[in-house]
C-alpha cells in the first residue's frame, strides 16, 4: 500500500509540474521521515504501550534507524519547505525531496 501512495504522489507531483509549468506554477513534494510532532508522540506512546517499554524507548529505537541517530524537526521540514518556494529554487519543479536524515536508500 505504501508503494502505491509513493507511486500516487511521485504522479501527481510530475503531472501537475508538467501541466503548470508553462503558467509559470511550479509544483514540488516533501517526503518527510520520522519527525518530532504532537502525532509523532501519541505514535510512540502506543507501540510503548504495546511493547511494555517507555515513550523514550520507542523514540530512542526510532531514532537508532536514521543515520543522523535522531528523528527530524519539524523547523528542518520547514526549512526545506522554505527553500522549494522560495526565489532561488525558480527553476525546480516536479521534485519528491525526501527530508529524512539519509533513511531512505534508494537511487532516485
Amino acid at each position: 500500500m505504501a508503494a502505491r501512495k509513493g507511486a500516487a504522489t511521485i504522479g501527481l507531483t510530475k503531472t501537475l509540474a508538467l501541466e503548470l509549468g508553462g503558467e509559470g506554477i511550479r509544483f514540488n513534494s516533501i517526503l518527510p521521515a520520522w519527525t518530532e510532532t504532537e502525532r509523532v508522540y501519541e505514535l510512540m506512546k502506543h507501540r510503548a504501550s504495546l511493547s511494555g517499554g517507555t515513550l523514550e524507548d520507542e523514540i530512542n529505537k526510532q531514532a537508532a534507524i536514521s543515520p543522523m541517530g535522531r528523528m527530524g524537526t519539524p523547523e528542518e521540514f520547514a526549512n526545506a519547505a522554505v527553500f522549494l518556494v522560495s526565489p532561488a529554487a525558480s527553476y525546480i519543479t516536479g521534485v519528491m525531496l525526501t527530508v529524512d536524515g539519509g533513511m531512505y536508500k534508494g537511487t532516485m
